[in-house]
């Protein structure tokens, strides 16, 4: 089984960290497997010190017609069994006549138009509702499968919160998330007005760190504010604050709900569309109105002087992840499927009789 990834995204967002992973599984469980994805990307040097084929040449350039001729060649030289689309912009460099030969998965981490996966032949979904969204739009139920992501934060013990200049008595919150408007970290900046006893660390970068800052000064909480920039030791993070939040005004999953509960630690977020489906009120997490600074404010304190609470919610949360979301069992997830797909492939080329280099 020959699996080629497709991975166009520029920065360090959720959908590039998660199918990093998957391929660093995917590579430790024996899996060949070829990688397009931008020279520059972050963890590209990652996946190639670890083995994998990269193929940065494909990106290089930004005129789309060089893409897809170079596209073209690569599946012509690589003859994959599967082509693994990570989101619509890997979607569209893939040709029509690669469906003669190779199943192509458009994976969806976000509610996307379908016209932009055109030339897949099947469709992944990080949630159930992905899937619903899927097949109200068309695609058929037997060609869009559910699977989950899993979180990868490190096992380092909990960071020394001097290091931060940050008090050990400090009450400590934390956010792991891209400084953009949709991430409601204003919302939180607003809230920290209210629990004076409160550090907040924020672990991202992104376009509003600057307006963030500002807003922090404004309202007379930015001694309490600490901006880590991006960071690689989530869990070492994790471990030393008392919550994690995530006031998303908009957010198709989050990922960091199961950061959270792989490291054991206390989760809040904003009711958005992917904390909707996995949070409980009180028995895995949190979840308060979007955009409501008072109430989230209100859900912290709660959390914070109830140590049942606390524990409840961080262990109920730690149980789920290993039930569903562990990387071993996602891993195993994404092998069935590929085996699956390529079972289906072998049935079909006996008679078909398909050229291998039919591109």
């Amino acid at each position: 089984m020959r699996v080629l990834h497709v991975m166009a995204g520029k920065g360090n967002g959720g959908a590039e960290l998660y199918s990093t992973d998957v391929m660093l599984s995917l590579h430790e469980a024996g899996v060949d497997q070829c990688v397009v994805m931008r020279p520059d990307a972050p963890r590209a040097a990652e996946l190639h010190q670890a083995g994998l084929r990269m193929a940065p040449q494909v990106l290089r350039h930004a005129v789309r017609p060089l893409q897809w001729w170079r596209m073209r060649r690569l599946i012509a030289r690589e003859q994959p069994d599967i082509i693994h689309c990570w989101m619509r912009r890997a979607a569209s460099l893939v040709p029509a006549k690669a469906q003669m030969r190779a199943e192509v998965i458009g994976w969806f981490g976000d509610y996307e138009e379908l016209r932009h996966f055109r030339h897949c032949t099947r469709f992944a979904g990080v949630t159930r509702d992905l899937v619903r969204h899927m097949r109200e739009n068309g695609v058929p139920p037997e060609k869009a499968a559910y699977i989950p992501t899993f979180p990868s934060v490190d096992d380092a013990p909990a960071i020394d919160r001097a290091a931060l200049a940050t008090a050990p008595e400090a009450r400590v919150l934390l956010t792991l998330s891209r400084l953009h408007q949709v991430k409601g970290l204003d919302t939180m900046l607003h809230a920290l007005v209210s629990l004076p006893d409160c550090v907040l660390w924020i672990a991202g970068d992104g376009p509003m760190r600057a307006e963030l800052e500002a807003l922090a000064v404004r309202l007379e909480v930015a001694g309490r504010v600490r901006f880590l920039g991006w960071r690689t030791d989530r869990g070492a993070l994790l471990r030393a604050a008392d919550i994690c939040l995530l006031p998303s005004r908009y957010e198709p999953f989050g990922t960091v709900i199961l950061d959270a509960w792989q490291a054991g630690t206390a989760f809040i977020a904003c009711d958005s569309d992917g904390p909707r489906a996995y949070i409980r009120n009180g028995e895995n997490g949190m979840l308060v109105p979007v955009d409501d600074s008072a109430a989230l404010a209100a859900a912290a304190r709660a959390v914070l002087d109830d140590d049942s609470l606390r524990q409840r919610i961080a262990t109920q949360g730690h149980a789920e992840y290993l039930a569903e979301f562990t990387r071993e069992a996602v891993t195993r997830q994404w092998i069935d499927y590929y085996e699956g797909l390529e079972a289906g492939l072998l049935a079909q080329r006996k008679p078909s009789g398909i050229a291998a280099g039919a591109f």
